[in-house]
This record gives structure tokens, C-alpha cells and sequence, in this order.
């Protein structure tokens, strides 16, 4: 009886914490976090201050190599979601990705007049959300089916809306085959590597979106998966770099053999940040408009993780040489410049082009706006586009990223 009450009062302050920060914003959303018991859906043991923290995800099935391939999302992410639906009593919801909480809290948002299904590919995860919704008194107030929800869920025709909990590199032609005429599908959908949560919306023959949060998911899995292509690239010690594209990747990576053996370029470009301002507005940036786009890690010991605290991990191939997104200390020591680092016979040209687009960002989308962004089905044609708009191409149709410059 102790813990529950400790988890509750964990929970209050917790909804009170997402509603200062403006990601808890309807009542009946409120009341639903405030009553659905969080702890009851992560592993048992999870300690209850991490179960409830605003921006903990809790993993609740690993893969073979140890990777997450399944969890109960950060509190402030799935709050968000569901404010991006938009939902009302008495909606139908197809939730994409099953842990049971999040189907919970949405079966409280559309009551008992409306429907919730939950559908994933792996059976032991859809086992485990059964038992755990039973047990929480949700056991007829939501279906989880084990599918792969990349193709249609037969038998259960139209939603008011889809949403999407795992991390998706394109729109299933299925959820827009399921999705009602005035229906609203949330997606985190991945974009050269970074993803926001979209909330889409049908514009007569295409997708337009009405809000998107900042996120990270466990990626899909079955007809929707999408594998990342990954270059190792060794120092003089063996020890490694790694460039991860999920898409665009170099066609003659052997190109930059050797690259770590000679010296580092460095450009800077003279645009700053104070510390504690979010840019991850940048990182969108450079996925829309940064071709060779990657993601870079560095193994302890490598010339980079001597430096990590200065550097992201974003990076640019060109041909032999790669650059990445650093910082050095600026605007007398409360924030710090945006730069690149680089390697390789070409690394200025590598790290020339990062700044150009960090100069870009900075004189075109900064402190502007949110950008729109648009999915167009294939045999559909993108229309009316502004000037600052980024064209990323998927199997199933085109991303469009609008950046606003006026």
C-alpha cells in the first residue's frame, strides 16, 4: 500500500511537471495520465522514480545483441502524442506498437463508447500488454492484436486515428488505406536519421502536418523495417569510427580508408548559442539540405571521444573526407560556436559545407516558425511549394520539409 501511494504521488507531480511544460494541455488527457498506474506496465523492480521521470523511456524487451526492441516511451513523448491525435470520446484508435500503458491511456481519453486496438508483430509483446491491461481493469476496453501493422488489419475497416509508437522511415500505404476521411495519423517518422512525432492530416490527395515533437523510437520492424548502413572506420590503434546513414550513403565507401591517419581540418562559422537553447532544429536542417548527412559515433580512445563534451554526432561525407558538428567555447563563456571538425585529403571541403548549412540555418529558419512538413503518396504530384523546402524520397512516396523564411 506504501508504494502505491508513493507512486501516486510520483505521478501526481509528475502530470504536474508535463503540464508546465505544455506537453499536457486537454482534461481529459489529465485525468487519464493521473489514473492509468505506469508502473503497472514497466518491468517489475523498475525503481518508481524511474518510472516516473518526465523524460525516461523503460525498456521491457531486448533483442539478441542487446538492442531495445520494445518499451514503455518517455512520459512526455506519450502525452504529446495523444494531444497531437487530438482525440475525442467515442474515437476509434488504432495504436501501432503495443506495452499496454499507452493503449490504456488511450481507452481512458475515448471512454467506453469508444475503441481502441493495439496491434504488434512480436507475441510475446502482445502476450505480456494482454496480461498487463487485464490486470490493470483494461482488458475489455482494448484489443491487442499480434499482426504486422505495416499491412492492413483486416476486419476492423477505418480510424479516427493511428497511432504510430515505434519508429518509422516511411508511411504504410495500409495506414492511410485505414485511416477515416477526417482522421489524423502520428507518426515519429525518421528523416535522414532524425525523426520528429508528425501529426498528418489528408490535404485532398497528399498528407499535410498540423504539429510535430521532437522524439526517438525503438525502429519498426516486418514489411516497414529500414536497416541503416553503417562504415566502420579504424584509427592507427584499431579502435573506430562509425558513420551510420539511414540513407544517401557514399556508393565507394572505400574511399575513405584510412582516413583518421592524417591530420584534423577545422571550420567555424561564427554563429553562436547560449548554453540550455535547444537547436535541434539544426540537426532537421542538415538532414534536408546536407547531402552525405550521417550519424557518427566514436569508440573511447579515438581522437574525437578525447573531445566528446565539443562535438554531436552529425556528420558529412564527401567522397575521401567526412566532417561533424562541433562547438568551442564563445559569447564569454555562456554558450559556444558552431563549427566542423574533419578528416581526410578534402576534410576543409567537409567541413566547409557543414558550416555553409549551419549559416544557412542560422540566416534562414532560426527563431522562425516550425517547419511544415507534407508526405505525398506515390502518383501524387508535390504542389506549391516554398522556396525553403527539402524533397526526401521514400518507398512509398516523397517527405517534403517547408521551412518558413518570411
Amino acid at each position: 500500500m506504501r508504494d502505491e501511494a508513493r507512486a501516486a504521488e510520483l505521478r501526481d507531480k509528475l502530470a504536474g511537471e508535463l503540464l508546465a511544460a505544455g506537453y499536457l494541455r486537454s482534461a481529459r488527457l489529465e485525468a487519464a495520465f493521473r489514473a492509468v498506474p505506469r508502473h503497472a506496465f514497466v518491468p517489475a523492480g523498475t525503481p518508481l522514480d524511474v518510472t516516473y521521470q518526465v523524460d525516461r523511456a523503460v525498456v521491457t524487451k531486448r533483442d539478441e545483441r542487446g538492442g531495445a526492441v520494445s518499451s514503455v516511451s518517455a512520459a512526455y513523448v506519450q502525452v504529446a502524442m495523444i494531444e497531437q491525435a487530438e482525440l475525442k470520446p467515442g474515437m476509434s484508435v488504432l495504436e501501432v506498437g503495443s506495452g499496454g500503458y499507452n493503449a490504456a491511456l488511450l481507452a481512458e481519453v475515448v471512454g467506453p463508447d469508444g475503441q481502441v486496438v493495439s496491434v504488434d508483430i512480436d507475441p510475446e509483446v502482445t502476450e505480456r500488454a494482454t496480461a498487463l491491461l487485464h490486470a490493470a481493469g483494461y482488458g475489455d476496453r482494448v484489443t491487442v492484436l499480434t499482426a504486422d501493422a505495416g499491412r492492413e488489419i483486416s476486419g476492423w475497416g477505418s480510424f479516427d486515428a493511428i497511432i504510430v509508437t515505434v519508429g518509422a522511415w516511411d508511411l504504410s500505404p495500409a495506414w492511410l488505406g485505414q485511416l477515416a476521411a477526417h482522421g489524423t495519423l502520428v507518426v515519429p517518422l525518421r528523416m535522414n536519421g532524425v525523426s520528429r512525432s508528425i501529426a498528418f492530416r489528408r490535404s485532398d490527395a497528399h498528407l499535410i502536418s498540423t504539429s510535430a515533437v521532437v522524439c526517438g523510437f525503438v525502429p519498426m520492424r516486418g514489411v516497414g523495417a529500414h536497416a541503416n548502413r553503417e562504415f566502420r572506420l579504424p584509427d592507427a590503434e584499431g579502435r573506430v569510427v562509425t558513420l551510420g546513414f539511414d540513407d544517401g550513403a557514399p556508393d565507394d565507401p572505400a574511399l575513405l580508408d584510412g582516413v583518421l591517419a592524417g591530420p584534423r581540418a577545422e571550420v567555424w562559422s561564427g554563429v553562436t548559442i547560449r548554453h540550455g537553447v535547444s537547436f535541434a532544429d539544426l540537426h532537421l536542417w542538415f538532414a534536408g539540405f546536407l547531402p552525405g548527412f550521417c550519424k557518427l559515433a566514436a569508440e573511447d580512445g579515438t581522437e574525437p571521444a578525447q573531445e566528446r563534451k565539443t562535438w554531436f554526432p552529425f556528420a558529412v561525407v564527401r567522397g575521401d573526407s567526412f566532417a561533424y558538428l562541433s562547438v568551442r567555447p564563445a559569447l564569454d563563456g555562456t554558450g559556444v560556436e558552431f563549427g566542423a571538425r574533419a578528416y581526410g585529403r578534402h576534410g576543409h571541403e567537409a567541413a566547409r559545407a557543414m558550416v555553409d548549412q549551419i549559416q544557412a540555418w542560422n540566416d534562414l529558419s532560426r527563431n522562425r516558425p516550425e517547419p511544415t512538413f507534407a508526405y505525398w503518396p506515390t502518383g501524387t504530384t508535390p504542389v506549391h511549394l516554398p522556396e525553403c523546402t527539402a524533397v526526401l524520397n521514400k518507398t512509398n512516396g516523397l517527405v517534403t520539409i517547408s521551412w518558413p523564411t518570411g
